[in-house]
C-alpha cells in the first residue's frame, strides 16, 4: 500500500476508538446516577425522561439501604453514597471480580461472571436477608446493570449452583439469546423476575437500571429483579425444547415441570401488589452510547448514520451487512456519502463451532475483516463491548481493515480458519488489533463503527 494510503487507514483506526472511547464516557455508572438522582434539602428527585419528576421525602423513612449487582454497580453505589451520604444504613452489592470501588457505606462482594460461583450466591443470599429486614418505613436504593444476573445466583429448589453454571454454559454455547437465557434463569432463582421486589416489600424501592439489553426492557436487565416478569414456565420450558437441550441436570428438569404442573408459583406479575411502592427507572442505555459516538464523529467531519441500536442476529451475518454497507457507501454513496460514520449496537450472538478463545465483538471483526480483503483502503471497522470484556478474554473487541487478512498471513496465520474456530482473540493478539480497555465499570451492550472515506 502506498504511504498516503497507510497514513489514512491509522488515523481512521485512531479515530474509530477515539469514537469508542466517547460513548463510553456518555454511559458512565456515576454520571448517569446523578444526571437522574438530586438532592434538594430534604427532597429526594428522581427524573426520567419523558416523564414527571418524582419527589420522595427523605425524612418519611426511618432507615435507607443500598442492593445491588451487576458490572457497573460499584461506581452507581458510589455515586448513591456520594448523594445521601450517612442517611445510608447499610449496604450489599455484588460485582464481578476486578470492578470493584472502595465504597464506604456498602459492603462489596465480588464474584463471578458470565458463569455465577459460590460467592454470587452468598451475597444474592445477603441481600435478600437484608430486603427481608426492611419495612414500610423504609427506603431501598437497588442498583441494577448488565451482568447482574449472573452476579445474583441464588439456586431455587434442590438445584445446585453447580447444575446452574452447567445449563448456563450450554445456553451460551447453543447460541441462545440473553432474554431466552434470562427467562430460564427467573424460573430457576430465587432473586429473579421481581423476586426481590417480593423480599423488599412493604418497603419503597427505587430500582435503578444500566440496560444491556436490546430494546431496554426491564423485565430483561439482569432478569429483572424488582420488574414483574413477563415471562413463564411454560415459555422457559419450550427455550430448552427450542435448542434441544436433552442433558440437563434433573433438579433443574423436575423444577421447571413443578412450575407447568401449577406445583411451585410463578414469578410475580403486572398487577402484583409487590409493586406498588416501586419506582423503575433506565438511567442509561446503549442508544445514549450510540448518539455520543455520532455526535464526535460529526466534530471530526464525518457523515453519521445510526442503523440501529437493536441489532441481533448471529455475528457473522450481521459483520457482513456492515461490510456490505461500506461497499454501498464507496459505490453509490447511499445511503450517506463519505466521509462515512456508520454506527450500530445491540447484542449479536456466536455458534460456537470451534475450540478457540473469542468473543462476538472479536468475531464480528474477523469475519468483517474476510469481506474487507477486496474493498478500497478507505475502510475501518470497529467493534467493542462498552464493558470492556467480550467473551471469556481480556480485550472489549478488536478494530479492522485491509490489510487485516495479510497481516495474519504474514503471522503465519489464515483469518477464514481461525474464523472457523472461533479462534478471532488469538488472531488478533499476534496481528496487535485488539482493543483493550479494561474493565469499563459500565455495560450497555455493544457499540459498532464503520468508518469509508
Amino acid at each position: 500500500m502506498e504511504a498516503e494510503s497507510m497514513d489514512l487507514l491509522s488515523k481512521m483506526r485512531s479515530q474509530a476508538q477515539e469514537l469508542f472511547r466517547a460513548s463510553l464516557r456518555r454511559v458512565d455508572p456515576y454520571e448517569a446516577v446523578g444526571r437522574f438522582v438530586r438532592l434538594e434539602g430534604k427532597n429526594l428527585l428522581l427524573d426520567q425522561e419523558g416523564e414527571s419528576e418524582t419527589v420522595l421525602d427523605l425524612q418519611a423513612f426511618a432507615r435507607v439501604f443500598v442492593v445491588g449487582g451487576g458490572k457497573a454497580t460499584a461506581p452507581m453505589a458510589r455515586a448513591v453514597e456520594d448523594i445521601l451520604g450517612e442517611r445510608i444504613r447499610k449496604g450489599i452489592i455484588n460485582v464481578k471480580y476486578g470492578f470493584a470501588e472502595e465504597l464506604l457505606r456498602t459492603e462489596l462482594i465480588e464474584a463471578g461472571h458470565p458463569l455465577p460461583d459460590q460467592k454470587g450466591v452468598e451475597g444474592a443470599r445477603k441481600i435478600v436477608d437484608l430486603l427481608q429486614s426492611a419495612g414500610e418505613g423504609d427506603l431501598i436504593f437497588s442498583l441494577i446493570s448488565g451482568g447482574g444476573s449472573a452476579l445474583l445466583p441464588l439456586p431455587a429448589g434442590t438445584i445446585t449452583l453447580a447444575e446452574k453454571q452447567a445449563l448456563t454454559k450450554k445456553l451460551l454455547e447453543c447460541g441462545a439469546g440473553i432474554e431466552e437465557i434470562n427467562a430460564i434463569r427467573k424460573h430457576i432463582s430465587l432473586s429473579k423476575g421481581g423476586q426481590l421486589a417480593r423480599a423488599a416489600f412493604p418497603a419503597t424501592t427505587v430500582n435503578l437500571m444500566l440496560s444491556d439489553v436490546v430494546g431496554d426492557k426491564m423485565d430483561v436487565i439482569a432478569s429483572g429483579p424488582f420488574v414483574p416478569d413477563q415471562s413463564t414456565f411454560k415459555e422457559a420450558w419450550a427455550i430448552i425444547e427450542k435448542y434441544e437441550l436433552t442433558d440437563i441436570p434433573e433438579s433443574i428438569r423436575v423444577h421447571l415441570q413443578k412450575g407447568l404442573e401449577g406445583k411451585i408459583p410463578e414469578t410475580p406479575k403486572a398487577g402484583d401488589v409487590v409493586f406498588s411502592r416501586v419506582r423503575n427507572r433506565i438511567i442509561g442505555s446503549n442508544l445514549l452510547a450510540l448518539e455520543a459516538a455520532k455526535e464526535e464523529a460529526e466534530r471530526m467531519g464525518y457523515r453519521t448514520l445510526i442503523l440501529s441500536s437493536m441489532v441481533e442476529g448471529e455475528t457473522k451475518e450481521v459483520a457482513r451487512v456492515h461490510t456490505a454497507i461500506a461497499r454501498e457507501i464507496l459505490a453509490s454513496g447511499q445511503p450517506i456519502r463519505a466521509p462515512a460514520c456508520v454506527i450500530s449496537g445491540g447484542e449479536t450472538t456466536v455458534t460456537i463451532r470451534g475450540n478457540g478463545l473469542g468473543g462476538r465483538n472479536q468475531e464480528f471483526c474477523l469475519a468483517a475483516a474476510l469481506d474487507l480483503m477486496d474493498l478500497s483502503p478507505r475502510v475501518v471497522v470497529l467493534s467493542g463491548g462498552t464493558d470492556g470484556n467480550d467473551g471469556p478474554t481480556a480485550a472489549a473487541g478488536a478494530i479492522v481493515d485491509k490489510q487485516t487478512v495479510q497481516r495474519g498471513i504474514q503471522a503465519g496465520m489464515k483469518a477464514a480458519e481461525y474464523l472457523r474456530n472461533n479462534d478471532s482473540y488469538r488472531f488478533f493478539e499476534k496481528t496487535g488489533e485488539l482493543l483493550v480497555t479494561g474493565p469499563t465499570k459500565t455495560n450497555v451492550m455493544d457499540v459498532r463503527i464503520v468508518l469509508v472515506r
